[in-house]
């Protein structure tokens, strides 16, 4: 393919990327939140530890809104359209 370029552009590039990396670091968070809330569930955790659980759960939604934030990406660029699979992030 002579005398074809690719325009990169390497500002794009690099917000793609931290949307990419936020995308699966949220689907952690989410997956992690889902875990926790069974456990919680099921009974058998102590006051306590039902406490540090839904701090910590707080804290990490609120890292990571002041991620998307610092990125300049929104929470709806995280959700990736997979086609007929539907949505990567489940809907609230």
């Amino acid at each position: 393919m002579t005398g074809s370029r690719v325009d990169l552009d390497s500002e794009k590039m690099g917000r793609d990327l931290v949307a990419l990396v936020l995308t699966v670091v949220e689907l952690l968070r989410q997956l992690m939140e889902r875990q926790a809330i069974r456990r919680v569930e099921q009974g058998g955790l102590s006051d306590g530890q039902v406490e540090e659980i839904g701090t910590t759960l707080m804290l990490l939604d609120q890292r990571m809104q002041e991620l998307c934030e610092q990125h300049g990406v929104l929470p709806e660029d995280l959700n990736l359209d997979l086609g007929p699979l539907g949505s990567l992030l489940p809907r609230d």
